[in-house]
């Protein structure tokens, strides 16, 4: 049942043993971790209180719930699990930095494998061929590699380059022959800001991207390559290029239709975008991955109508999709709330709230001095946070003495009565991680950040203004792309976001 996916008939199976045994245990958290959802975690925490305490002896038993804490966004549960275990293993060490990533405490993740004492995951009195074989010939080599996969993953989250250089350079060069570690570090240097054609789109840079795609041999082009360079005219408005490129791929994946579309999407090409999706399903079953970029290029005009009408076909041929279709919602809700209508907005927002859907918060992460430091939207939880709220007024101050207006638009809730339009956007996270380093240090030449979420449209023109009044290299890193923000107060991406 679990191979197959149907979780809940496995669960329903478990639920006819009177005596599972630690296998039955475990297959039962796996079962889980597939759902996902409240109900299996108030399960997991039902029998887990049951089972008897010689199972928490069982290392495979403990992994495998805290496998299923994590994925259940119960991490309160999963440390405490950790905490408790007197025989911490790699394998115990593993679930909890991907269950800390996947739940965006990555830089914890990175702590953890701090942690980890490098005897146990490499013998340093060894010489560089002796650790080959012994290591090569082990599950210990496995129970490593995954260890530092967990490790890239959680640097490439974070975004931090100099952070990243210091982990991976120690890294023992016999693991880094690994086809794994070597995926994970090009998907890590990308995100970063790094490697080739896609590095390019993300940074802005489209045509650079079109000419290294047109310069590679036509038997090295495959259909990530595609996508990179598809990705990459959309970040640039490069519409004309990308149809070009598009029209002559011969085999169209469900991916390469989704980049298309999203580049038409950003151009407000809407008419020509849904001929496409129709396109699409006239050879395919309809895919809900095809439908957000229309939604979201239709966000960034404001365009509450067409949105409506791409949420409710959503609904009608996704049911199920329970995550896509609360992101879909939260968009719509946006829309409305940018374009003036907060009371549809907040109806949309009462009926998720309702339905028991959790938003994702906003979080921005930046390093200062080799510290990470995270903020949320009005962040007043560290230690200075009265001096960074200082900062950032003074900030605005400069911002409006060079003609800034605040953008009411990018407010999607209800103000209360003691909020302005420029107090709510100045609590705005980024705007607290800048104003963090200014006060750490009066003249940073370069700040960098990480977003999980998209920079809104007012952050991103204060944040020009604030590289070209304080003269810092800003890099923000969102959910889209990378911005890089210069001492002219440009941005890499041109306003095209």
């Amino acid at each position: 049942f679990i191979i197959n996916n149907l979780s809940q008939e496995a669960i329903d199976l478990f639920n006819e043993i009177k005596d599972p045994n630690e296998i039955i245990i475990t297959l039962f958290f796996n079962a889980c971790v597939q759902l996902g959802t409240e109900k299996e975690l108030i399960l997991l925490k039902s029998i887990s209180s049951k089972i008897s305490n010689s199972f928490y002896s069982n290392p495979y038993v403990v992994t495998s719930l805290i496998d299923a804490f994590m994925k259940c966004r119960d991490v309160t549960s999963a440390k405490a699990l950790f905490d408790r275990s007197t025989k911490k293993t790699i394998s115990m060490y593993g679930v909890m930095m991907t269950g800390l990533t996947i739940n965006d405490q990555e830089e914890e993740a990175i702590d953890m494998f701090n942690e980890i004492h490098l005897d146990e995951l490499h013998r340093e009195n060894h010489s560089e061929k002796q650790k080959l074989l012994s290591e090569m010939n082990t599950d210990r080599f496995e129970a490593n590699i995954i260890i530092y996969l967990c490790l890239l993953k959680a640097l490439a989250k974070v975004g931090m380059l100099e952070k990243a250089q210091s982990f991976v350079q120690p890294i023992p060069s016999y693991f880094l022959t690994d086809h794994r570690i070597r995926s994970a570090l090009i998907h890590m240097w990308k995100l970063i800001g790094f490697s080739i054609v896609n590095s390019y789109g993300l940074n802005g840079m489209g045509d650079e991207a079109v000419k290294l795609f047109y310069q590679m041999p036509k038997e090295s082009i495959d259909h990530l390559t595609y996508i990179c360079v598809l990705n990459a005219c959309s970040h640039s408005g490069l519409v004309d290029v990308a149809r070009s490129i598009f029209n002559n791929i011969q085999t169209k994946t469900e991916i390469i239709y989704t980049t298309m579309i999203d580049c038409l999407s950003r151009r407000a090409a809407f008419e020509e975008a849904q001929q496409l999706i129709e396109q699409f399903e006239r050879d395919h079953a309809p895919a809900i991955t095809i439908y957000m970029p229309l939604l979201s290029g239709a966000r960034n005009q404001k365009y509450s109508k067409l949105s409506q009408e791409v949420v409710d076909r959503m609904q009608k041929l996704f049911p199920n999709m329970k995550d896509s279709l609360v992101a879909a919602s939260i968009l719509l809700a946006n829309v409305y709330a940018s374009s003036g209508d907060i009371g549809k907005a907040t109806d949309i927002k009462i009926e998720l709230h309702k339905s028991g859907a959790k938003k994702r918060i906003g979080v921005t992460v930046t390093d200062i001095d080799g510290k990470l430091w995270k903020f949320r939207a009005h962040d007043r939880s560290h230690a200075e946070s009265a001096e960074i709220h200082e900062q950032v007024d003074r900030m605005s101050k400069r911002i409006i003495e060079h003609g800034h207006k605040y953008d009411a638009s990018w407010i999607v809730r209800p103000m209360e009565p003691d909020e302005t339009i420029e107090t709510l956007l100045c609590g705005h996270s980024e705007r607290l991680a800048m104003a963090a380093h200014f006060i750490r240090n009066r003249k940073p030449k370069r700040i960098q950040m990480t977003k999980n979420l998209r920079i809104c449209g007012d952050c991103h023109e204060v944040t020009k203004l604030v590289a070209l009044i304080y003269q810092c290299e800003i890099v923000v890193r969102d959910a889209n792309r990378i911005h890089h923000f210069h001492l002219n107060g440009q941005c890499s991406c041109q306003d095209y976001f």
